[in-house]
């Protein structure tokens, strides 16, 4: 093997090694503690064996206390840088599961669009990210 193919399969297989590594990071820009787009609840988003998942930790009305816990969000995988798609979102006000794509547009917003088979007659939403702090319900 001449160097020059020598250095190129050494590129290759350090960026082969380097690809999951890559996705995890990725996936850590998302995960956390985000207000969803009506500021009534937060969902803490998780790497959940590689893709995204996320549960509401936190409702403004303690009248709604029986959605703590729900989980709302399931095997969101990376798709691209700060990108994320397929899996589902579920809406606990319409007791519906949806297709959803996630987008990191900043450290603090990441756009979440919800939709059924075609994305651009979905609903998309800004969601914030909340403090660590935050009074989690039980």
């Amino acid at each position: 093997m001449k160097a020059s193919q020598r250095s190129l399969f050494l590129t290759s297989v350090l960026s082969a090694a380097m690809l999951p590594a890559a996705g995890a990071l990725a996936a850590d820009a998302a995960t956390g503690l985000w207000y969803d787009h009506t500021g009534r609840g937060a969902v803490e988003i998780s790497d959940c064996g590689g893709k995204l998942c996320g549960k509401i930790v936190w409702l403004k009305d303690p009248k709604n206390a029986k959605g703590c816990g729900i989980q709302v969000l399931a095997n969101v995988p990376a798709v691209g840088p700060n990108t994320w798609e397929g899996g589902w979102i579920y809406d606990p006000e319409e007791n519906s599961k949806y297709d959803v794509e996630l987008k990191l547009v900043a450290a603090d917003k990441l756009k979440v669009t919800g939709y059924a088979g075609v994305k651009f007659l979905g609903e998309t939403m800004m969601w914030t990210r909340a403090p660590l702090d935050i009074q989690r319900c039980q």
